[in-house]
């Protein structure tokens, strides 16, 4: 049972955040890792609109999507690219777990696009103005063409 005013909270933070035509969503295993949580909220955020800037489910840029991913399982992320690529170590992309991030060369710029790798050759991204976060794979030859590494955050 809950009890006090932080209970309340809890209760009311939960009743507050649900929406009526929502899914309901399995419990989170303890047995997940923060990379698995991360991409399982990313993969949840398809669909939402892109926005320069965005941080948040009312749009979204690459780095942003991530950084708002990662809070949601529980870490504090560098918002920005180049941070998040900073803060994070490079590996061979047959080592990628759900979680890792993937940094593609866009538009003549290095390391400019940063998406969330959720398993099975597939990430999720936010791409560019007018579109939406989207789930896209490696067989993508664009992708393929424009990949520069996968890096592994370190907590």
């Amino acid at each position: 049972m809950l009890g006090g005013l932080a209970g309340w909270g809890l209760v009311l933070g939960a009743l507050v955040s649900g929406c009526a035509s929502s899914p309901v969503q399995p419990a989170v295993s303890d047995s997940m890792s923060v990379g698995q949580r991360a991409a399982r909220q990313a993969l949840q955020l398809v669909g939402a609109p892109y926005r320069y800037g965005g941080n948040t489910p009312r749009g979204f840029d690459c780095s942003g999507l991530v950084h708002y991913s990662y809070a949601r399982a529980g870490i504090g992320i560098p918002r920005t690219t180049r941070g998040q690529r900073k803060h994070s170590r490079r590996l061979s992309p047959k080592h990628l777990q759900a979680g890792d991030l993937l940094f593609f060369n866009q538009e003549g710029k290095r390391a400019s696009h940063v998406a969330l790798y959720v398993g099975n050759n597939r990430f999720v991204h936010a791409p560019s103005s007018g579109k939406t976060v989207q789930l896209s794979t490696f067989a993508n030859p664009y992708w393929q063409s424009h990949f520069l590494d996968a890096r592994r955050l370190e907590f």
